[in-house]
């Protein structure tokens, strides 16, 4: 059993006693109906952390109006009595399981789409008279641009003839901007309008609490509206709530008190605030609220009547560190919630992240806490909870920090799908994978190749009781991952190797090393069914000047087999795995230039990953000339041609590295023939990302 002495403590939040100290954080994760309604889904999502021990579960962020709170289109909504019947229902099934649950009340602010303010209110009243009118607005909405980073101003003209302005404090001067928020109109409240949105959150807890909740949360982070209101650099009013930093609070404030007026004083209201934002971080440390500031904010709250407060960071113009890449490292955050714990004399919870029991309860004992706040590691693995509850912390998938989820909700977050996760394939589809067939019947499988497609493939087959045998080339497993993992902070990613590893031959399949699996051996084993992921080649284009010996691919530097130090270096593609291998080089004192066909760098690419490396190399002095296709290779040189001008340049490197993508290894799929049950899966069937390796090895091993 568990040696988590202080993690499965019960402690209360004002009289609401929390069987353990392992809170599941608020995520924006759209697993419910676009209309705000709860659904099966939203039900068996969050039952399934429930189900696994989690103590208090934080559902994601829910609107209090229609009008102009909407933040995502799956978000929960509270805006109306005809929602607490789907609340309930939540509730209810999460006290089934002996958790506890806080809705989060939150209003978006000037971080609202510009289209939620301008289509959800019309959308709201015609779903009951037009029950597709929410499919119709996703086939629709894809031709209205609502990117907030647009400066085209022809692409402006058209984007603010279609949306209304976003609701905000403040409406920051055009020079202050920095352009983040150029194409987004901003009005700020009224005074009247604040007053009413008061009473609307204060009406919303009232539901919560007919719902069954057992408190609610306000959202006063990550730059939404209650944020925005307290920090000064997004606050300028001159009435009531702007100026001081009183006036700033004052919404919160009578938030506050009007819902313990309310719903009274045994109906917990608990705070998350960003208690620093981080501005120093763009450049600005004369902007926003600071740590300092942030705790007296915290002692204000808890004056207030906040019954905890649940601390993070960082607002709209920082919020790579509201979910913070592999560069950042566990327990980084230790020392704000220590600090704020110390002012205050109610419960804290924390996110710092933390991805074992071990150091969730040196936290605890360190008193950097009160709650241990779990948000991806509960994606990752919803049984985290349980599994160190029952001793068993070394079968606990781990969140391996990729931010494949983030990337996922920047690009479904209009379109009606829920986040993934890319070590979790049944996150958020809990309901269709509820229960494990016990089908196997121990037929005979074969996996080939020990990368994180087929482990996870070998692990789903075991568990579902075929016999399952995995035979690796190499003398050890990981694939492609002992490569991904060896730029700067990227040695995480090997958890993901070692947990699948582990959890495959806790389930029964054998891993055999040093032996290919080529198709006599799978002829004379005779299996039921053959899983092949064997992995992939690197593309090396049929150029002149190719196979010299200063040419070479990403396999060989990452690997160590090829040492790369103090040259001039050209690296050939700046997708993801090129800018990785720049970086790695940048760190062994190479003179960098990273060439692109395409007119940007990293094509088709977004998100936290790809800006903050982009940042790093720009800091590096490392050149970029994109639009540049690779001609030849010269004596100790790279020949390129400019194609928008057909310009040639010379590029001087005393060594090139080719990093042009990969293609599938179908050598074997094409040697067995026709023969059955026979199925290409992880990047051998398509490459990608560790989420789509892991993908299709679930589909294929859950649906065999």
């Amino acid at each position: 059993m568990s040696n988590y002495e202080m993690l499965f403590s019960p402690m209360k939040i004002g009289n609401v006693e929390i069987p353990n100290r392992i809170v599941m954080t608020a995520m924006g994760v759209d697993v419910s109906a676009p209309d705000g309604r709860v659904t099966p889904e939203t039900i068996a999502y969050y039952t399934a952390r429930a189900d696994g021990g989690t103590g208090l579960i934080i559902t994601e962020y829910c609107r209090v109006n229609e009008a102009d709170g909407a933040g995502a289109t799956g978000q929960l909504s509270l805006s109306h009595d005809r929602y607490i019947p789907g609340m309930r229902k939540l509730t209810d099934s999460v006290h089934l399981r002996g958790s506890k649950i806080f809705v989060q009340l939150q209003h978006p602010g000037r971080q609202s789409v510009p289209v939620f303010p301008t289509f959800w209110p019309a959308l709201e009243k015609m779903q009951s008279v037009w029950p597709g009118v929410w499919d119709r607005f996703y086939s629709i909405v894809a031709s209205v641009p609502t990117d907030v980073n647009v400066t085209d101003p022809e692409t402006l003209k058209k984007q603010q003839r279609f949306l209304k302005p976003v609701l905000a404090p403040s409406v920051l001067p055009a020079d202050e901007d920095d352009g983040t928020l150029a194409s987004v109109k901003t009005r700020a409240f009224t005074t009247k309008e604040i007053k009413k949105l008061i009473r609307q959150f204060i009406d919303a807890a009232q539901r919560a609490q007919k719902a069954g909740f057992d408190g609610v949360e306000l959202h006063a982070a990550h730059g939404y509206l209650f944020e925005q209101f307290l920090s000064p650099w997004t606050n300028r009013r001159t009435d009531e709530y702007g100026g001081t930093e009183e006036n700033r609070r004052r919404i919160l404030k009578e938030i506050i008190a009007g819902i313990h007026e309310t719903c009274g004083n045994d109906f917990p209201v608990t705070v998350r605030l960003s208690v620093d934002e981080f501005y120093e971080k763009t450049g600005h440390s004369e902007r926003g609220i600071h740590l300092d500031e942030g705790i007296w904010i915290a002692k204000a709250l808890e004056s207030y009547g906040a019954d905890a407060l649940n601390v993070s960071i960082a607002g709209q113009d920082t919020t790579f560190l509201v979910t913070e890449s592999l560069r950042y490292a566990p327990g980084w955050r230790n020392y704000m919630t220590h600090q704020v714990k110390d002012a205050v004399n109610i419960p804290v919870i924390g996110v710092s992240v933390t991805r074992t029991p071990e150091q969730a309860e040196q936290q605890l004992e360190n008193g950097d806490q009160d709650f241990i706040g779990l948000g991806r590691p509960l994606l990752a693995d919803p049984d985290w909870a349980k599994k160190a509850k029952e001793g068993q912390a070394e079968s606990i998938t781990r969140c391996i920090g990729c931010l494949y989820c983030m990337d996922r909700f920047s690009q479904d977050m209009l379109n009606g799908n829920p986040i993934e996760c890319a070590v979790n394939p049944r996150t958020c589809h809990e309901r269709e994978s509820a229960v494990i067939r016990k089908d196997g019947n121990g037929r005979k499988v074969i996996v080939v190749g020990a990368g994180v497609s087929g482990l996870y493939a070998a692990k789903t087959l075991a568990e579902r009781q075929f016999d399952v045998t995995v035979y690796e080339k190499n003398s050890f497993s990981g694939g492609q991952i002992n490569i991904a993992d060896r730029p700067p902070f990227k040695e995480r990613l090997f958890w993901c190797t070692e947990d699948l590893v582990y959890q495959a031959e806790k389930a029964g399949a054998k891993i055999v090393y040093n032996t290919e699996a080529d198709a006599k051996l799978i002829e004379r084993e005779d299996p039921y069914a053959v899983l092949i992921a064997s992995g992939t080649t690197e593309v090396v284009p049929q150029i002149e000047g190719i196979s010299q010996d200063f040419v070479t691919t990403v396999e060989p530097v990452l690997s160590g087999k090829r040492v790369i130090e103090n040259q001039n270096t050209v690296v050939i593609g700046s997708g993801m795995t090129g800018l990785e291998t720049a970086e790695y080089l940048l760190e062994k004192g190479n003179r960098i230039t990273v060439v692109e066909m395409a007119d940007t760098i990293a094509p088709g690419a977004s998100g936290i990953n790809i800006m903050e490396i982009k940042k790093i190399l720009t800091e590096g002095n490392v050149q970029f000339k994109p639009h540049s296709r690779l001609e030849k290779i010269g004596d100790h040189s790279v020949i390129v041609k400019d194609t928008h001008t057909d310009a040639v340049t010379e590029l001087s490197a005393d060594t090139v590295v080719l990093s042009l993508g990969v293609r599938g290894n179908h050598t074997l799929k094409e040697a067995l023939g026709s023969r059955r049950n026979v199925y290409e899966i992880g990047n051998c069937s398509g490459p990608g990302r560790i989420a789509e390796a892991i993908r299709s090895a679930y589909e294929r091993s859950e649906f065999l």
